[in-house]
């Protein structure tokens, strides 16, 4: 049997979304920014796409540029939010994905900024009460917090950021890579700047996203080239892609609370199948259901002696998952966020992740293999 639980890293294409990519890669091959026919037909369906996005956010088309996923988007929000803006004092935290805090270290050791750390509980929480008094303490900052940690799951409560943000005139930026289409988020509402989307993350293809920037807030392109996304950023898009990800969103938006309530089901039932079969498994991060993401889960096992084994065990018997971060794959530093939260102890550490296309077998199935390999490590 083979099992994929590692959704956070990337999720399975949807045959529809491949049936709509499929249409314009044989039927719609001009560049966008010709003047002629081919050209002005490709470039109905960009605009297309990016009504349908910014309709479901309650955006404003105008809002919306389309980038090479979300790391790009994290960048050019971050560097240039605070370099046009004239800003000197950022607000993190160190459980950010490394595509804002490595950012954000780099503005620091260039003397771009100054750069301060909000507090987080052993959940991953927030500490919003720090947040205020780091954002007293300063003129205006820009606050970078993402909606969902894509290792632990834990929440953010985006409007009380958002509401503090507006009180001290700083500028907020949240990476919502990790619950783009998996929450409805209606940006008529959110006091953010800048949010994020890659659409691989929710059933689309790979290398395409978009970056939301509120019409409040002016920012100068991060990519030179063109005058493509109305000169935001230079480059051919890629229409293909753009196409998918809209196509994507909006089924993910037409059946949200559907995929929520199966995939949230699936979750609780592994915490479940796991409490009663691995004696000494612990759970990292919020478990609230209210309070975390309903995609991430991940698990501290008592088997301290395969700590550096678990991940290759389970390839081994078909299941996929992962320590962490995609992004950080190859390294062997371990998780920054489990760190940052106060360590784990000896146990290895698995984030399992799901999407609407698992099933209680692949739980079970994988919850027997985990109860083996422990009972073999014991």
């Amino acid at each position: 049997m083979r099992v994929y639980f590692d959704n956070a890293a990337t999720t399975p294409i949807d045959p529809e979304v491949l049936k709509e990519m499929y249409k314009v890669m044989e039927n719609h091959y001009g560049n966008p920014s010709s003047i002629h026919g081919h050209g002005r037909e490709v470039r109905t369906l960009i605009e297309r796409s990016r009504k349908t996005i910014a309709n479901l956010l309650h955006a404003s088309p105008s809002e919306i540029f389309f980038t090479s996923g979300g790391t790009e988007a994290d960048n050019t929000a971050i560097r240039c939010g605070i370099v046009d803006n004239g800003i000197t004092h950022a607000i993190s935290s160190q459980i950010e994905h490394h595509a804002v805090i490595h950012t954000l270290e780099a503005m620091q050791k260039a003397g771009t900024i100054k750069l301060s750390y909000v507090d987080v509980d052993s959940k991953g929480t927030v500490d919003y009460d720090h947040l205020e008094r780091l954002l007293k303490e300063n003129d205006r900052s820009f606050v970078s917090l993402m909606h969902a940690n894509n290792e632990l799951g834990t929440l953010s409560d985006m409007e009380r950021i958002g509401d503090l943000c507006e009180q001290y005139n700083a500028i907020y930026h949240s990476d919502t890579v990790q619950t783009m289409g998996h929450f409805a988020h209606d940006l008529s509402k959110l006091k953010t700047h800048f949010m994020v989307c890659a659409a691989h993350k929710l059933h689309g293809p790979k290398g395409i996203g978009f970056l939301y920037v509120n019409h409040k807030v002016k920012i100068k392109p991060f990519i030179y080239g063109g005058a493509q996304e109305r000169n935001m950023r230079g480059g051919t898009e890629n229409v293909y892609g753009i196409v998918g990800l809209a196509k994507a969103l909006e089924m993910a938006y037409a059946d949200m609370e559907q995929h929520q309530q199966y995939i949230q089901g699936l979750k609780s039932y592994m915490i479940g199948q796991l409490k009663a079969s691995i004696p000494g498994v612990k759970f990292n991060g919020e478990t609230d259901v209210d309070k975390s993401l309903y995609t991430v889960l991940n698990v501290s096992f008592p088997c301290s002696d395969m700590a550096d084994m678990m991940l290759f065990n389970l390839d081994i018997a078909g299941i996929s998952a992962s320590g962490g971060s995609a992004c950080s794959s190859g390294t062997d530093i371990g998780s920054h966020v489990l760190n940052a939260i106060g360590g784990i102890g000896a146990g290895p550490s698995v984030r399992f992740s799901f999407s609407k296309y698992n099933t209680k077998e692949e739980v079970d199935y994988t919850v027997s293999k985990l109860k083996e390999l422990c009972m073999a490590y014991a």
